[in-house]
């Protein structure tokens, strides 16, 4: 995971870092909390999203299909 999100995480930085860079003179936290705030809180999302995924799929993999349906579960199932 670390790997698949470096790319998105180096550039929610570079975002930050611009974001503070760009901000007036005596203005910096006015001038650019909002912008970090949203960059940081998309990126949070993002990462979760993936762990997420990375989970399901995992568990996806995990499961054998080949394996036969319980026949007591499957009773008054259609095709």
């Amino acid at each position: 995971m670390i790997e698949q999100m470096r790319e998105e995480c180096e550039r929610m930085i570079r975002d930050v870092a611009a974001a503070v860079n760009a901000a007036p003179e005596g203005c910096v936290i006015n001038g650019s909390e909002e912008h970090v705030r949203d960059r940081v809180g998309e990126f949070r999302q993002k990462v979760y999203q993936r762990a997420l995924q990375m989970r399901v799929d995992a568990a996806e993999a995990a499961f054998s299909p080949e394996e036969p349906p319980d026949s007591a579960s499957s009773a008054g199932q259609g095709p």
